[in-house]
């Protein structure tokens, strides 16, 4: 998801900023749950890192040495360092720009991660399958690490690409890791309607938001402030829920940003791929507003790590999205994910070079049989892939309740059932192997949804509407009993 994201990086640069205000913005959007001592270390290591990039030939927008600072919903300040309107896609290119050019690493494309090999040592590499030679190939390393993004997929409105199923948290959760938190699941406030789903969506930068956007209903009601003195620049659970609630009583499909108070010229500066991608869609939004529904955004549950982005797995480590390091809570602060994979990447490095190595496994025979029967068709990986999105939108959304979250159980280990049935009969590949992590996630956010009797954060039960500090300011675990 880098590549996707278009708000910038979060970090302490600006004259009237501090660490400890960066910390209190991060530790207060996430509602009681964040570790404040990865808080911390996040804070503090990730303006050098930032500089770091600049050094690889990263670029980022300013003047001179001086960054052009953003301000986005949920900060005190402004702090976020961006590339135009399309800063993850910078930092991949120049990241992937300087790995190509050292002959001692080693790039293979095109493949998928089956699942990890384990022994009595841990975690000791990944069988992979070779989307082109139809093979499946096994790694044995040191040190692994899980780097595989987020699980949007899981949701039938979603800003992730079709590669977003989650696979790295599905993998360690059959090798036994602790997962955390997967209940809070962030939902970007503002997409871009298209009546068609099931594509990726255009996200609207929250950088929208915080240069002056204002959402208002389809009749032209601005209406956040009636949810949060903070208007249209609350967190991003505050406005999603608020949209949520505005369709739902007036039974609107979506609700409308307003950016034309910002002006034209400043518009086509800031904004220039958003601008350009809304009038390749019919809307020119410096004279228009956008009509914008929430969708599927950012996992904030994950692998659980520590501070050196270990897993409960020895041997294994995580970082970015498919982790979680306590940094979030349970409601990320907008523009800290890129912020969080920098500082605890570059943490997991360190530890990693340290490992010491073990002898190969004695056998390497990967725990599952390569089907090859051509009994069911194709067509119903899709089908049921389409399924679980459904479901999960339906019964599993920004608004929840337990009844809505028993139903929803029951269905997906039905469907659960029916993709291990597909696993062990259909030849291996990218799209079945997706679609089994797929299942495997949404049982994982169902499963923590039901557990968490409460609402904090991202996860908000009808039932259970108010915060409960005495019984639940601690977090959902799960853990495989038994370990594939």
């Amino acid at each position: 998801n880098t590549n996707y994201a278009q708000g910038g990086i979060a970090a302490v640069f600006g004259d009237d900023d501090s660490y400890n205000l960066h910390e209190e913005d991060t530790i207060q959007a996430g509602a009681g749950l964040c570790n404040e001592r990865a808080v911390k270390i996040m804070v503090e290591e990730g303006p050098r890192l930032i500089d770091e990039l600049v050094d690889l030939g990263a670029h980022f927008t300013g003047s001179g040495s001086r960054f052009d600072l953003w301000r986005e919903g949920g900060h005190s300040r402004e702090r976020v360092i961006h590339f135009e309107d399309r800063t993850g896609y910078e930092i991949e290119r120049a990241l992937i720009q300087r790995v190509k050019a050292r002959d001692n690493i080693l790039i293979l494309e095109n493949r998928t991660a089956v699942d990890l090999i384990l022994d009595k040592n841990g975690c000791r590499g990944a069988y992979v399958f070779d989307n082109e030679s139809g093979k499946l190939e096994a790694f044995v390393a040191s040190a692994t690490m899980l780097a595989a993004g987020g699980a949007g997929q899981t949701y039938l409105h979603t800003t992730n690409p079709p590669i977003a199923t989650g696979d790295g948290i599905a993998m360690a959760y059959r090798a036994g890791a602790k997962i955390a938190n997967m209940e809070f699941v962030q939902f970007h406030p503002t997409s871009l309607y298209f009546p068609r789903t099931g594509d990726r969506a255009l996200l609207i930068s929250e950088a929208t938001r915080g240069a002056g956007a204002v959402l208002r209903t389809r009749s032209g009601e601005a209406f956040m402030e009636k949810y949060s003195d903070k208007g249209s620049l609350a967190s991003r659970d505050v406005v999603a829920r608020a949209i949520d609630s505005e369709l739902k009583i007036r039974g609107d499909e979506f609700v409308y940003l307003d950016m034309t108070g910002i002006g034209a010229r400043k518009i086509r500066s800031k904004f220039p791929n958003i601008y350009k991608a809304c009038l390749e869609r019919g809307i020119d939004m410096t004279s228009q507003p956008i009509p914008v529904v929430p969708a599927a955004h950012y996992m904030c549950g994950g692998v659980l790590t520590d501070t050196e982005a270990r897993t409960s797995l020895p041997r294994l480590y995580c970082a970015g999205e498919t982790a979680y390091t306590g940094v979030h809570g349970a409601n990320r602060l907008a523009s800290n994910s890129l912020l969080e994979a920098l500082v605890f990447s570059k943490r997991a490095y360190r530890s990693a070079v340290g490992e010491k190595a073990a002898a190969p496994p004695p056998r390497l025979e990967p725990p599952f049989q390569k089907g090859s029967s051509g009994a069911k068709e194709r067509v119903v990986i899709t089908h049921t892939r389409f399924e679980i999105k459904r479901l999960m939108w339906d019964y599993v959304g920004i608004v929840r309740n337990s009844a809505r979250l028993k139903k929803a159980r029951l269905r997906i280990d039905e469907l659960i059932k029916e993709v291990e049935e597909m696993f062990s009969d259909l030849p291996i590949g990218s799209q079945l192997l997706e679609l089994r992590n797929l299942a495997s996630v949404s049982l994982m956010v169902i499963a923590c949804a039901n557990m968490r009797k409460e609402s904090r954060g991202l996860h908000y039960n009808k039932d259970y509407p108010d915060r409960d500090d005495e019984h639940w300011k601690q977090n959902t675990i799960l853990q495989a009993s038994n370990p594939q």
